[in-house]
């Protein structure tokens, strides 16, 4: 995916939601993996209203977690999954 269009921050959201992706041995970037990153970069409004209900990145981290696991095979490459490449038109700045 092109990240040309996308703001510095929402450049800086996805490549952590690749990380997020690949230390959890998923071939697919889902929406989860892009909540992963936005918490990781901590600036954002997501990050600060989930910081103002209480809510910690490692808690944010620990759910996803448990809700998708981990993948079995250390994979190499990504595919962004329908409907995270949809989410991302939110990003274009």
């Amino acid at each position: 995916m092109m990240f040309g269009r996308f703001t510095q921050r929402a450049q800086k959201v996805l490549a952590l939601s690749q990380e997020e992706a690949m230390r959890l041995n998923h071939s697919n970037l889902g929406t989860e993996h892009i909540l992963l990153g936005l918490v990781r970069e901590g600036e954002g409004i997501a990050a600060k209203a989930l910081y103002e209900l209480g809510i910690s990145s490692e808690k944010v981290q620990q759910e996803v977690e448990e809700l998708i696991g981990q993948g079995e095979k250390t994979v190499t490459t990504i595919q962004y999954t329908p409907r995270a490449k949809k989410s991302n038109r939110a990003f274009y700045g």
